[in-house]
């Protein structure tokens, strides 16, 4: 009988052959089971392009609520400083008027929201900013439905939305922004 040496038990290997196999499954699986969380941002539509010119009609400044932020993160509501805190009411007495007063909004269905910010504006300002505006047109259209049909607006029926949303319009402006330092 031929004896073995040393050498020859060490000669055991493992066979990577199918290790290549194994690794592109699992490259696989994980592809095919991973979701890819999407970026959600500010939702908003914008309107449809067109090739005409636009219909410039000379607008009252008193149903103008104007919205700006400049470039060190400060608000001006119509040419005061505000507090963030108070645009929400703020936007709701404009949009509706109840005292009907000169300085403010006709009718809900003119008033417009103009937001202005300047480039150096944080994207938390300018969030904070248009949730705002939005927070007070959704207390509003909840208000409006609470008194006709006793519910909140999001439990409306699409007629008594579409009502609502005929009376009390979101019409938000977005102006271009300002370079940088300009409206300081």
């Amino acid at each position: 009988m031929a004896k073995k040496s040393s050498r020859d038990r060490l000669n055991n290997e493992v066979n990577a052959g199918s290790m290549a196999d194994i690794a592109f499954l699992l490259l696989i699986f994980f592809l095919v089971t991973t979701t890819i969380v999407e970026d959600k941002g500010v939702l908003v539509q914008l309107p449809p392009w067109s090739d005409e010119e636009p219909d410039i009609t000379k607008l009252k400044t008193r149903n103008v609520f104007s919205v700006l932020v400049n470039a060190n993160n400060e608000l001006l509501v119509r040419g005061e400083p505000k507090d963030i805190d108070d645009l929400k009411e703020d936007c709701k007495e404009f949009i509706m008027n109840p005292n009907k007063l000169e300085n403010l909004a006709e009718d809900p269905k003119k008033a417009i929201v103009s937001m202005k910010n300047d480039r150096g504006t944080k994207y938390k300002a300018y969030l904070e900013v248009y949730n705002e505006v939005k927070a007070a047109y959704s207390e509003l259209r909840d208000e409006a439905a609470n008194k006709r049909y006793g519910k909140d607006y999001q439990y409306c029926t699409k007629a008594e939305k579409r009502s609502i949303r005929t009376d009390i319009p979101l019409v938000i402006s977005e102006a271009e922004p300002t370079n940088f330092g300009e409206e300081n």
